[in-house]
C-alpha cells in the first residue's frame, strides 16, 4: 500500500472534543500570540491541529497546534466564524512517538521550556528509550541530553549506566 501522509485527510472537529497533552514544552511569548491571532483572523486556519484520536474517551488529545487551539479558545471571533470546529490532522502512534513528533514539529520553528524539555527526556527514558534513540527522534546531541537529565535528577536516569573509577578521593588514597 503506499504511503499517504495525514495531512490529506483532514477532518472538522468540535474543539470542546480536543484536548491539550502533558508534555509539550514549547511556549510562544504574546506578541507571537498576537500575530498568530491576527494570522488566523486574516488568513484562517492554513495548518491543521495534529492530534491524537483516543478512541475510549473520543478525544482527540494535540500533539502539535496547541497555540493555533488556543486562539480559538481565548477569541470569540474566531470561535463563531469556525462555528466552534478546528481542522485536524490524526496520527495513530504510542505516546513516545507523539512526544517525539511534539518535539519535532516544535524544534522545527519555535523555543522550549528547559524544565519541560528535562522532563520529557526523563519521561521517554523512564519509558526504555535511549539517549540514542531520544537524540534522534528529538533532534538532540548528547551534550543537551545530559544537561537535560542533570536538571531532573542526575541519580535516577543513571541508575543503570557503569561508570568506571577514574579518580579516588584524596581521603581513600591516604588510608
Amino acid at each position: 500500500m503506499k504511503y499517504k501522509s495525514p495531512v490529506y485527510n483532514i477532518i472538522t472537529v468540535p474543539v470542546e472534543k480536543i484536548q491539550v497533552n502533558n508534555y509539550n514544552p514549547n511556549s510562544v511569548a504574546p506578541p507571537e500570540m498576537k500575530l498568530l491571532y491576527e494570522s488566523i483572523k486574516n488568513d484562517g486556519y492554513t495548518m491543521p491541529i495534529v492530534c491524537y484520536h483516543d478512541k475510549k474517551q473520543d478525544v482527540y488529545i494535540i500533539v502539535d497546534g496547541f497555540h493555533r487551539y488556543r486562539i480559538m479558545l481565548e477569541h470569540p471571533d474566531i470561535y463563531e466564524r469556525e462555528g466552534g470546529m478546528l481542522p485536524v490532522s490524526v496520527i495513530d502512534k504510542p505516546l513516545d512517538q507523539r512526544m517525539a513528533s511534539t518535539i519535532r514539529h516544535n524544534r522545527a520553528r519555535g523555543t522550549h521550556d528547559v524544565e519541560l524539555m528535562s522532563n520529557i527526556v526523563r519521561d521517554l527514558h523512564e519509558l526504555g528509550r535511549s539517549d540514542a534513540w531520544i537524540s534522534k527522534h528529538l533532534g538532540m546531541d548528547r551534550d543537551e541530553i545530559l544537561r537535560l537529565k542533570q536538571i531532573t535528577g542526575l541519580a535516577a536516569l543513571f541508575k543503570d549506566i557503569k561508570f568506571g573509577k577514574a579518580w579516588r578521593p584524596a581521603e581513600e588514597e591516604q588510608e
